[in-house]
């Protein structure tokens, strides 16, 4: 490998954000519907035609989008994947929550600075409560969650996929319950509950009714800070526990421990690397909220203050890393 670096092309701030203004704008949509002339472009995406132009030459140069006549553009292979609604496009589209997620890199500097994250001094107000306020912003956040509905999560979620002594699965933080609808799909035996807030756990009901599981399913619209149902056999945390710094974790995982006890287990899958080595990546969650991804001997010690000790961990099929806890 070339030990030259092309700092150049890591510093272009200019081909994500015509993409992302391409996507917003909905081009990819229009050319399929056979809009393919710039000031036709132009008028359907209500936008300035030559700025357009521009924005879509740029993208050309950079494989995304074909211009086989002057004025006249066509999707190509890369392109038609912006047609699909589903999580790429939800993620560069600047008029949801990847528009918040782009913007708020422009507090990076702050965030290193301060070590806090930076959130709140680009959008006025903390990340969980802007969503809270806006709800058209917690409606895209919570379908960037789930995928847009058309990613089918992994329901493999326990170390060595075994779920003969697991009757009852509490899933926390779980969205509108697309993981969970898949694990009580994949084991019929269980029943389930979902627990999140009252808004998200809203849109579970068409979710767990596509899935054929409604019967086997209770909802618990809540705060998962709030004290959670007890007694369950298995309390699954997935990609949750990396969106909260310390404190909250630990308390988090102190409810978890709380309804777990004596004979429950406490599993996260996501947001915990194996081994003692420094995690890496966590940038957005840095900046969004404070989170981070911690490995296992920080988790362990994370879960020790909760009450709870690491009892397995391990890869799933897919390759995502698994701890296992149970009140200690």
């Amino acid at each position: 490998m070339s030990d030259k670096v092309d700092l150049w092309a890591l510093s272009d701030l200019a081909t994500p954000w015509c993409l992302r203004v391409a996507v917003t704008l909905g081009v990819a949509e229009h050319l399929a519907r056979g809009t393919t002339k710039i000031d036709d472009l132009a008028r359907e995406a209500d936008c300035d035609a030559d700025s357009l132009a521009r924005v879509l030459r740029h993208l050309v140069g950079k494989g995304v989008f074909e211009e086989p006549v002057d004025g006249e553009f066509a999707l190509n292979e890369p392109a038609r994947v912006l047609v699909d609604p589903g999580p790429v496009r939800g993620n560069l589209d600047l008029d949801g929550w990847g528009g918040r997620v782009a913007g708020v890199w422009s507090g990076l500097l702050s965030t290193v600075r301060t070590g806090r994250p930076s959130y709140q001094e680009v959008y006025g107000r903390p990340y969980w409560e802007d969503l809270d306020t806006e709800p058209g912003l917690a409606a895209s956040y919570d379908a960037q969650m789930s995928n847009g509905g058309r990613d089918v999560p992994d329901p493999a979620a326990l170390v060595g996929d075994d779920w003969a002594d697991v009757h009852h699965v509490v899933d926390v933080g779980g969205g509108a319950g697309a993981m969970l609808a898949q694990t009580l799909r994949a084991h019929p035996h269980l029943r389930g509950t979902l627990v999140d807030l009252p808004r998200t756990v809203a849109r579970s009901g068409e979710i767990f009714e596509s899935a054929g599981v409604r019967d086997r399913v209770t909802v618990s619209g809540q705060s998962f800070f709030d004290p959670l149902p007890r007694g369950a056999d298995v309390y699954l945390l997935t990609r949750l526990l990396l969106d909260w710094p310390d404190e909250e974790a630990a308390t988090l995982l102190t409810r978890c421990a709380e309804a777990a006890a004596p004979h429950g287990r406490v599993v996260v899958d996501g947001g915990v690397s194996p081994g003692g080595a420094p995690p890496k990546g966590g940038l957005m969650v840095m900046m969004l909220t404070g989170g981070r991804t911690r490995n296992l001997d920080q988790f362990g010690a994370l879960a020790a203050k909760a009450g709870l000790a690491v009892t397995a961990s391990g890869n799933a099929p897919s390759g995502r890393y698994i701890v296992e806890c149970r009140p200690a």
